[in-house]
């Protein structure tokens, strides 16, 4: 890590702002491979819509990644981008199904967006008060995340409101 951080935020909490950024990044890099593969395995009833639903989902979640790995730059940090990098410190996000149908995948994606969602909101508690910058930062990320989540949970509503 650099010598110098943003102006206005000092070392210590830069730190553990970055610790935060860098959890997103791997979750960010971890969910756009994962909504990949999930493009390249769905089958079934509603395979075109689920296929095309999910590529701008899969930019968008790049695009998240290199904006938390510019921030932690910005802050004096050094992004860790490296799958090596990334399986070091922590628990890659999971996903168990290749070639599946359209609701089976859209029940797993719905629980993987519910598992990144909510490492998005933790970290944007721990920052609010350090750095609004980054908090903003989070919250159109969480934003973003949720309506991708409501598209998800739409194909799988019972008609009562309830996830089938």
């Amino acid at each position: 890590m650099s010598n110098y951080t943003v102006p206005g935020i000092d070392q210590n909490s830069v730190k553990q702002i970055i610790d935060g950024l860098q959890e997103r990044l791997t979750d960010y890099n971890d969910l756009h491979l994962i909504l990949k593969h999930v493009h390249w395995n769905v089958v079934g009833a509603n395979f075109i819509a689920v296929h095309e639903m999910i590529d701008p989902q899969i930019d968008l979640v790049r695009g998240f990644a290199d904006e938390v790995a510019e921030r932690i730059s910005t802050l004096g940090g050094e992004p860790i981008g490296t799958p090596a990098g990334h399986i070091q410190d922590r628990k890659p996000l999971e996903y168990p199904k290749n070639k599946a149908n359209t609701q089976d995948h859209l029940k797993q994606v719905n629980d993987l967006y519910t598992q990144v969602i909510e490492g998005v909101r933790e970290s944007m508690g721990e920052v609010g008060e350090l750095d609004s910058v980054t908090e903003d930062i989070y919250i159109a990320h969480a934003a973003e995340l949720e309506k991708f989540q409501w598209f998800v949970r739409a194909h799988l509503d019972d008609g009562t409101g309830n996830i089938a």
